[in-house]
């Protein structure tokens, strides 16, 4: 199946798509260190980008009839730049010359994939942005209600309202759904909330729902703190394990007094992710083991204390001037805490072990930082490709 990829950055969401399955067939980031970042990859013969086309270009100028000739995009896929609606932005929203949301619009226009898919901040969800929220919706249900010249987009809202209550829905439009995900919920160790956006051509009278999630933090705490077969696994002795925390004490005595255990699997922690990795070191190792050097200099001040060992990771930051603050440090039972290396934050975003990230570890940060997790890319990727299946090939069941 074919997809083309805006937003790619370092390639996060881009793998997990291929991971399930699809074919990009452009792959277009506008930042030269992301872009060199896959070329370096594709260079070393990673299988997972070896056959994408790069498009080092401004989405927002690029020309998508170039791309009309594939036969048809099944999937266009990104994640239009958050600082516009971030928490730790300026908050400006469509006023921010960075909003791509139009851009993503317009290639959905001049595509017509049979599906799209969308990330973003869960900023985007805020009161202060709701009607630029519906705004971005109703633009992705009714492309070819385009905005004209010299209208605002008040004004462009007001008529993409009418036509959508006017019932009369000739043309190209999209069934468009949305949801907030934890990224935690699905087998990631990392607390990292963000907004996902599907929409599948109206045409194609699809019905869908977003994957269910396959863990829980009542699972994790179950494992810890009822059987106790998390720290038997890490083999972590009893004056080792953290405390049990104050404001989870009446879950957990629920937990202890249940007959049935958590359905779902565990929530996976920073020790599941990394676990295996040696102690970092100040020089680059001499074995296979990528980018896992330690970085000098981590801190603790208000608000940053940095992620504990034993739960999934806070959500990983780009930051904004020079390093990132301690979002992106190790938290350990004793009180001391250092930088994640490159190698364990990639692994926090489900990034293979063979991917190379070849900046300084500020840079690789914002780019990680930046970047959906794999296997959520992959998961929600999936569901999307087994249900254009169904449509394209009835007999294909849940291939």
């Amino acid at each position: 199946m074919n997809s083309i990829e805006l937003f790619a950055g370092a390639g996060g969401l881009a793998i997990g798509i291929s991971k399930a399955g699809f074919s990009h067939q452009a792959v277009i980031e506008r930042d030269k260190d992301a872009c060199l970042t896959i070329g370096e990859n594709q260079r070393r013969g990673i299988e997972a980008v070896a056959d994408w086309p790069i498009f080092q270009a401004d989405v927002s100028q690029f020309d998508f009839t170039t791309l009309q000739n594939l036969g048809g995009v099944d999937l266009l896929a990104g994640g239009p730049p958050c600082q516009p609606f971030s928490l730790g932005g300026k908050h400006k929203g469509y006023k921010d010359e960075r909003d791509m949301f139009p851009q993503f619009c317009r290639a959905v226009l001049a595509l017509s994939p049979l599906a799209f898919l969308i990330e973003n901040v869960s900023g985007l969800l805020r009161p202060s942005f709701a009607k630029y929220f519906e705004y971005i919706i109703l633009q992705l249900t009714y492309p070819e209600v385009v905005q004209k010249p010299g209208e605002d987009w008040i004004d462009h809202l007001s008529r993409l309202e009418r036509h959508h209550t006017a019932g009369r829905h000739d043309g190209l439009s999209y069934r468009v759904v949305f949801r907030q995900l934890n990224a935690a919920d699905y087998d990631i160790p990392q607390k990292r909330e963000r907004v996902f956006i599907v929409g599948f051509r109206s045409d194609l009278d699809v019905e869908w729902s977003f994957p269910p999630p396959t863990c829980s933090q009542e699972a994790l705490l179950y494992s810890q703190w009822v059987t106790g077969d998390y720290w038997e696994r890490h083999q972590v002795s009893q004056q080792e394990r953290s405390e049990v925390p104050r404001q989870l004490h009446s879950r957990i005595l629920n937990l202890q007094s249940s007959l049935f255990p958590p359905e779902h699997k565990p929530w996976r922690t920073v020790r599941d992710a990394i676990s295996d990795l040696p102690t970092p070191s100040s020089q680059e190792s001499s074995d296979s083991l990528l980018n896992h050097v330690l970085i000098p200099g981590a801190r603790k001040y208000p608000g940053h204390t940095g992620s504990p060992l034993d739960e999934p990771a806070k959500t990983l930051k780009a930051g904004v001037h020079g390093v990132p603050g301690g979002e992106n440090m190790l938290a350990f039972h004793s009180g001391e805490v250092r930088y994640f290396t490159v190698r364990e934050a990639a692994r926090l975003q489900t990034f293979p072990d063979e991917y190379f990230f070849p900046h300084c570890w500020t840079q690789t940060m914002r780019q990680l930082g930046n970047a959906v997790p794999v296997a959520l890319g992959e998961a929600i990727a999936h569901s999307i490709r087994t249900q254009l299946l169904r449509v394209k090939l009835p007999h294909a069941g849940s291939i």
